[in-house]
């Protein structure tokens, strides 16, 4: 069984330390586009905790949403917590992740990143198996958090025959 009703995936969201950073940068440099902010909340109670997972005291400073390409939907939080981590995860840290965004164009893209100063990560890797025909590279925000280019034009070896890559599951 699946679960009910899904369709699609809504939106991603993300903390950073400094919110007019990242806003500057998702604007600027990836060419987001803001939808609006809200904020700031937080709850003399225990919701803070019950419903965001956070310490109960937590302050969400502003939460602003953004739109990247046709339909990716950032949500952008900025906290203020006492016991709030500051280390951005790496991909193999449990909850490391990363974004990828889909690009025509890889190797305009990268040069577009690096003529804005944006760490990229080595050189674009082509990928083999069920993902030959992409080409990708990471690269990193302001704040260090990890994304990622991805491009296959023509499709991935999986697009192709997926039946020869699914395999056994068990």
């Amino acid at each position: 069984m699946t679960l009910p009703g899904l369709t699609r995936l809504d939106h991603i969201g993300f903390t950073v330390p400094d919110l007019d950073q990242a806003h500057a940068w998702l604007v600027d440099v990836l060419g987001c586009e803001y939808l609006y902010s809200i904020g700031p909340l937080s709850a003399s109670d225990d919701w803070m905790s019950e419903h965001l997972n956070v310490d109960p005291r937590t302050v969400m400073r502003r939460l602003s949403f953004y739109r990247c390409g046709e339909q990716a939907v950032f949500e952008v939080f900025a906290y203020q917590a006492d016991a709030q981590r500051q280390t951005v995860p790496r991909n193999s840290d449990v909850g490391g992740h990363h974004v990828a965004l889909y690009v025509e164009d890889l190797d305009e893209a990268v040069s577009f990143l690096r003529a804005r100063g944006v760490p990229v990560l080595g050189d674009p890797t082509s990928s083999a198996g069920p993902s030959e025909g992409q080409r990708w590279v990471y690269f990193l925000s302001p704040w260090g958090m990890q994304f990622e280019l991805v491009s296959y034009p023509e499709g991935k070896a999986f697009h192709r025959d997926p039946s020869q890559f699914r395999g056994d599951r068990s």
